[in-house]
Parts: C-alpha cells; sequence; structure tokens
C-alpha cells in the first residue's frame, strides 16, 4: 500500500525518500510530500495496476496489485509520478465532454447565459458540465473572457471538501465554447429538499451538518488571500452529496450584469446570505416576504419580529432540540444585523451543534476517480 498524504512532485521526478518494507511476498512503500487541490495526477509502475483508490482529499490510499517483491529500497525500482502535475485544472475537448453529455442533450439546468449538463464518463462517474450561451465569437467579449479566465484561477484555488470543485475547463472556437467542468452531487440542493413538497425531507440532525458544511466552506473561502466571496449564496447553490453533506457551488458563468454585481460582492454579503440560509433551514419558509423577492425585505420584516423561532420550525421536521433552535435563531439575527466573520460563526454554531469540520464533510467522494478518468483519457 501507498500512502500519500501530501504531494508535491515534479512530472519528471521519481519519487524520493520512500520507506519500503515487504509484507507477505508484497512490496510496500510509504511517503510524506505536498499535495495542492487543483493537482492531478497519474501514478504508475511497471508490473502494477490499481485495485483501490480512496480519498479525503488531504490522504490519499493507493493500493497496488501485482507489485514486484523486493527485498530492499532500490533505485532502479521506483514508483513513478508520470506524465502531468498539472498546476491548475485540466484542459479538456469539446469531444470529450460531448460524449460524456449524450451529445449535450442532458440538461439538468439553465440560466439567461448558461446551460447545465449532466455528463458520465466512460467508467461511470458523473460530472455537471457548465456552458455559455453564446453560440458565436462575435458575441463574447473580451471583458467576459477575462472574468471566465479570473474565474477559473479563482475556482481553481477553492480547496474544500464541502465545496463543488472544479474539475476541468474548454475552451475552442469553432464550434464555439466556453465551458467549466465540476464534479457532480446526486442528490439535489438544499432548496428543493427545503420547499419541494415532493423531495425528501431532512431531519434535524442533517440540517444542522449541511449548515456546518456550508459555514466551514465559506469559513474557508474567506481566508484565502485574496479573500473569495460566494457571488450569489442561496439555498439553491447548496448541493447534497449521496450521504448528504453540503457541496457549495459557485457553478454559473457571469455576464456582464453579473460581473458588476461580483464587484459589490464580498465576505459580509455572504455572511448575511447565510444567515438567510440557515431560516430557510430552520423554518421551512422562503427567504423573502410575501410581494417582495428581496432579502433585505425578509431581514427587515425578521429582525422586527418578536415571535420566538421555536413557534416557526419547519412543521416538517419530526424531532429537534428546542434550546438548539433558540440559539441558532440568535446567530440569524447576528447575521443579518451585526455580520460578524465566518470564522466567529463556525466558533459560535460549532459549540450549538457539536459538529466539527471532520463529520461535515462527504463520507465519501467520487472526485478522485473522477480526476483520474479525466486524466487518463486525456492521455490516451
Amino acid at each position: 500500500m501507498v500512502k500519500l498524504r501530501r504531494l508535491a512532485i515534479s512530472s519528471e521526478s521519481n519519487c524520493g525518500n520512500w520507506d519500503f518494507e515487504v509484507k507477505d511476498g508484497v512490496f510496500v512503500a510509504s511517503v510524506t510530500a505536498v499535495v495542492k487541490r487543483e493537482q492531478i495526477w497519474q501514478l504508475c509502475h511497471q508490473n502494477s495496476s490499481f485495485s483501490s483508490i480512496a480519498s479525503d482529499f488531504t490522504d490519499v490510499t493507493l493500493s497496488f496489485s501485482s507489485l514486484r517483491s523486493v527485498s530492499s529500497p532500490s533505485p532502479q525500482h521506483p514508483l513513478l509520478i508520470n506524465d502531468f502535475i498539472i498546476q491548475g485544472v485540466r484542459k479538456l475537448k469539446r469531444s470529450e465532454l460531448e460524449a460524456a453529455c449524450e451529445d449535450f442533450t442532458n440538461v439538468i439546468g439553465s440560466a439567461s447565459n448558461c446551460t447545465l449538463y449532466k455528463g458520465t464518463l466512460l467508467r461511470g462517474v458523473e460530472i455537471a458540465v457548465t456552458s455559455v450561451a453564446m453560440s458565436s465569437e462575435k458575441d463574447w467579449s473580451s471583458n467576459l473572457e477575462s472574468q471566465f479566465r479570473k474565474r477559473i484561477d479563482s475556482l481553481s484555488k477553492v480547496n474544500h471538501k464541502n465545496f463543488v470543485s472544479l474539475l476541468g475547463f474548454c475552451e475552442e472556437q469553432a464550434p464555439f465554447t466556453r465551458m467549466m467542468v465540476f464534479e457532480y452531487a446526486p442528490n439535489g440542493t438544499l432548496f428543493e429538499h427545503i420547499h419541494i413538497k415532493e423531495a425528501e425531507h431532512l431531519d434535524w440532525t442533517t440540517r444542522l451538518r449541511i449548515a456546518m458544511g456550508i459555514a466551514y466552506c465559506l469559513e474557508h473561502m474567506h481566508q484565502l488571500t485574496p479573500p473569495l466571496a460566494h457571488k450569489s449564496l442561496t439555498s439553491s447553490c447548496i448541493c447534497l452529496t449521496e450521504d448528504y453533506a453540503a457541496k457549495v457551488s459557485d457553478i454559473a458563468f457571469w455576464d456582464e450584469g453579473a460581473a458588476a454585481a461580483e464587484r459589490q460582492t464580498d465576505p459580509q454579503s455572504n455572511v448575511y446570505s447565510f444567515g438567510v440560509i440557515l431560516f430557510e433551514m430552520i423554518t421551512g419558509r422562503l427567504p423573502y416576504t410575501a410581494g417582495s423577492d428581496t432579502l433585505e425585505d425578509w431581514a427587515s420584516d425578521y429582525l422586527r419580529r418578536t415571535q420566538p423561532l421555536r413557534e416557526m420550525v419547519d412543521p416538517t421536521l419530526g424531532t429537534y432540540w428546542e434550546d438548539q433552535v433558540e440559539e441558532i435563531g440568535e446567530v440569524i439575527r447576528w447575521c443579518a444585523d451585526e455580520r460578524p466573520s465566518m470564522k466567529e460563526v463556525c466558533t459560535r454554531l460549532r459549540v450549538i451543534t457539536g459538529i466539527g469540520p471532520d463529520e461535515a464533510v462527504p463520507k465519501l467522494s467520487p472526485l478522485w476517480w473522477e480526476e483520474l478518468e479525466i486524466l487518463s483519457t486525456e492521455a490516451n
């Protein structure tokens, strides 16, 4: 077994500083090095094959079969980091994504400026592909091109397990193509589970875990250099994994108007929006007042109320802790009124919920399978 805890090695280099031993005739090696989240790599070894891959994004465990038996370390039999270690994300071909997305017929969402497709790679791994609505380069301004590249750069820097990770992008001129490829979370959005009657309802413990996943992810984003704020944080942007962990998504393209709006987005506005999401999760209510679709009206209305939050709890919740409801209600008011840092919010919510970062993340993720499959497709 090869345990890679942190990895930073050039594409031409062999892995040095390995610890070797033989167990039951099988060559076993381990190494400690530095890995960046956005790196994609291919591991290979003469006369070896992958038998399993498991990853929690900071630790990667690779099991090999048919490894050469050796009794001592040997530079003649190194494990290689071969071909690719990419600083950033992988550039993909339109033809690859077209095949994965069934000739771009598998549409799962759309907006005025983009279309979202679900794709399936050759080995069955699911991806989400977002594409600009423009079909001609004439409609694509230099400013939009700059925003597209800036977006790829900023999203690739988010290294958090509760974030929908950017896996790759595609840019071609004929036909005109600007696409981004993300991991796919299969259980829909938080908005659907809270507000759509037909969707599966979430119990109290699951809602708290989702809230903490969102909070920890936003804290991470705000602590980047420079800080990265989500441009339009709502419950529709929170995707849910197979085990109902939160994945904060920021996959939409920007048009000229959205780019201008983004300049007005900052971490404090994310804190406000997070308070709104907490309100939705506790009450099951839409985050705006009757006759209005603005969140500011919602905040003003809620802050004027004297009604205890426990009297507004979502009726679909079977059981919950009233003391937690009241304490979270204080956090909601805190976010809407004072807008503290997400670090402060996380600290307070962790005391209330008892849920740490490790408990809030997905227990299993197909991300490494996605990255390795994209990589092997490119290599072939």
